[in-house]
């Protein structure tokens, strides 16, 4: 990513929140052209507030700008942004994708087969166990473990995914110049070592902020195909990420557990709402799509397929992606692609659940 670019993402991110950003983006169709915009343009998009920030670069700004430039030019650190055209197509189809991903470690792990693994940070000794297991026996059949690097299921999960010699990526909730939990730096360290990823969407510098790590969740569901709940309270994260995940039209499944077990009552009202009750990874893996290769190969060059073949096809209407793949045929990557275009150009709109719609009837 070329300074400039760099400069314009951050003073983006760090000036309005993400939907502020989104709209402006379909508006301006890059973050430099954003500040290019006219003011009335701006004062239509944007409440005083946020339009007051967007219009004065935050004071941090070049210290975060430096920071970062000298953070990207370390070995196995990068940025993805939304557009990039690597940019995952399973996060990229869901509600809420986030504008910018740091990135250590190999990155191409956001393209492969994954399965999320969260639970309770506090969970029984057996919970603990069927974490690492269920974890070590779906990265022996080719699956990356996602999970969050917080204590307990999540690093029982990964360190599960390591042991058997599989992939993992850990997707944190602080800036990446910075392990939380501390007790989990040892882990972290191993999981770059073995050839593994960890992902955040928070600038560096980031501390720790309890709201942001419900908010990481959705990146954790949205990046795999399934999401697995080993031991989790009924006020639990980790049903947050289930309920994230159902949305975003992924598999849930639940480890059942005793019924005098705070630690189970989570799973079992899951499976109450329709998750799927597992016993062995083999009954996940019954219920998951065939396994292609463990990473996905290089997309292929896009087709010159027309926008408004794809315009025509999603009528006005909202629509699901699967139901745009059947209309029209073409790859999931290709139309992923196509319709971040449409959207940032402002001719589509994304929904939730996974669905798109058509802006106005021209």
């Amino acid at each position: 990513m070329e300074p400039a670019e760099l400069a314009a993402w951050l003073r983006l991110t760090e000036s309005v929140g993400p939907v502020a950003a989104r709209r402006l983006l379909a508006m301006a169709g890059s973050p430099e052209a954003v500040f290019e915009l006219p003011a009335a343009a701006l004062d239509q998009a944007l409440p005083p507030r946020q339009r007051a920030a967007l219009g004065k670069p935050p004071e941090h700004l070049a210290e975060l700008l430096g920071r970062a430039g000298a953070w990207l030019a370390e070995p196995g650190h990068g940025l993805l942004a939304l557009g990039d055209a690597d940019y995952p197509p399973r996060l990229l189809a869901t509600a809420d994708p986030p504008l910018l991903l740091w990135l250590q470690g190999r990155r191409e792990l956001l393209a492969a087969p994954s399965i999320a693994v969260v639970g309770s940070r506090n969970p029984t000794a057996q919970g603990g166990d069927n974490a690492r297991a269920f974890a070590r026996a779906l990265a022996q059949s080719g699956y990356a473990i996602v999970s969050g690097l917080a204590l307990g299921v999540d690093a029982a999960a990964h360190e599960g995914a390591l042991d058997a010699g599989g992939a993992t990526i850990a997707v944190v909730g602080t800036g990446l110049d910075q392990v939380y939990p501390p007790r989990n730096a040892r882990l972290a360290a191993r999981i770059l070592a073995a050839g593994g990823l960890i992902a955040s969407e928070y600038s560096l510098g980031t501390p720790v902020m309890p709201a942001n790590f419900p908010r990481r969740n959705r990146i954790i569901a949205g990046l795999s195909q399934g999401c697995l709940v080993v031991e989790a309270a009924v006020q639990s994260g980790s049903l947050i990420t289930a309920r994230l995940a159902v949305e975003a039209g992924r598999e849930v499944f639940a480890i059942p557990g005793s019924i005098h077990s705070p630690q189970a009552r989570g799973c079992h009202a899951l499976i109450r709402q329709g998750a799927k009750l597992v016993e062995s990874a083999e009954d996940m893996l019954e219920e998951l799509p065939p396994l292609g290769t463990p990473l996905a190969p290089q997309p292929a060059e896009a087709a010159p397929h027309g926008q408004q073949a794809l315009l025509d096809a999603m009528g006005f209407d909202p629509v699901s992606l699967d139901a745009l793949m059947a209309r029209c045929g073409w790859p999931a990557a290709e139309l992923n692609a196509a319709l971040l275009e449409l959207e940032l150009d402002g001719q589509v709109a994304r929904l939730a659940g996974q669905l798109f719609q058509r802006r106005g009837r021209g």
